[in-house]
């Protein structure tokens, strides 16, 4: 019995029955451990980790097994015992606008919905003078903002394009956000397993959902994190693809106002040495003050307003 530990919310699940099926027709008997994570109970917790550390400690407890994870949750430093040996072949990885036929036809101070400092970053690089709005709640919550009769409406939001098909939802004016600045959060579209290092049986187990060159495209853009130190007050991103003789890596890192941001290409062969690269390039083009800055402004004591905006931006988007 392979015990297949998820958190509770609605794409989670989808993501680990996806897993739980895989196993299943490779001859595994799964049972899936539904567990509620602090971000579950406290969606404006500071901490990245608040999406997998019950998730953590139940793999070290040997309560479950095998964690699903969506890549971009997993912080880049994992407990001592614990290892990501697999991961999935990758959803698109884009972010997606929704409400509108471009980000081009929004009118001036169109009201933008998004958990995501990154997300917010990179939309007001492109147009600074929308207003980012906090959007909370999972996916079918952020829809309903774009109803004409909600009494807090929205005129568009931004989701991953991989959490939108995963669950099945097909809303109208769905439009990639495209150009230079538009880089994905590492790990973006990719399903990853969390397992006991040393693990034998897990590890055979979790082989039936790895794909090793998107494994490699994770490994590189998870050592552009780790490079740049990124948590959640960073505006960071990251994407690889594999081209002929090893990766093609975008880094991507901003102030959280869209009035400063960088990006590198890199290609190489070696994924982590390639990330740490491209993170080490971003932290000398300017990446190193942004990310000061964005932290001093999260920890501001005399401005509530910009601290609370940016712990309700700092919430799983659940896409």
């Amino acid at each position: 019995m392979i015990r297949l530990g998820s958190r509770r919310s609605p794409l989670a699940l989808v993501q680990a029955h996806t897993v739980a099926d895989a196993l299943r027709g490779a001859g595994h008997e799964v049972r899936i451990v539904e567990v509620v994570t602090t971000g579950d109970r406290d969606r404006a917790a500071p901490d990245k980790a608040k999406w997998v550390t019950e998730l953590e400690r139940g793999l070290d407890a040997g309560e479950i097994d095998l964690a699903v994870h969506s890549a971009k949750d997993v912080p880049g430093v994992l407990p001592d015992g614990l290892a990501l040996v697999a991961a999935s072949v990758r959803e698109d990885p884009r972010d997606v606008l929704i409400g509108a036929a471009s980000l081009a036809a929004l009118p001036d101070g169109a009201r933008v919905g998004t958990a995501s400092l990154r997300r917010a970053a990179q939309l007001l690089v492109e147009r600074p003078d929308l207003e980012i709005v906090a959007a909370r709640g999972n996916v079918d919550t952020r829809l309903g903002r774009l109803a004409p009769d909600h009494e807090d409406r929205l005129d568009a939001i931004v989701l991953a394009a991989a959490g939108l098909h995963r669950l099945g939802r097909h809303p109208d004016d769905v439009v990639p956000l495209e150009g230079p600045a538009f880089v994905a959060a590492p790990g973006q579209g990719t399903l990853t397993i969390e397992a006991r290092a040393g693990d034998e049986v897990a590890l055979a187990a979790a082989a039936v959902v790895h794909d090793a060159g998107n494994w490699a495209c994770l490994r590189a853009e998870r050592a552009v994190a780790r490079a740049l130190g990124a948590d959640c007050t960073s505006a960071v991103g990251a994407h690889a693809r594999p081209v002929a003789g090893g990766l093609s890596l975008t880094g991507f890192v901003g102030a959280p106002d869209g009035s400063d941001w960088a990006v590198d290409v890199r290609e190489g062969d070696d994924p982590e040495a390639l990330g740490t690269l491209v993170g080490e390039r971003l932290l000398r083009a300017g990446g190193a003050e942004m990310l000061a800055a964005a932290r001093a402004e999260v920890d501001l004591d005399g401005d509530a307003g910009i601290a609370e905006q940016h712990q309700e931006l700092r919430e799983d988007d659940s896409a």
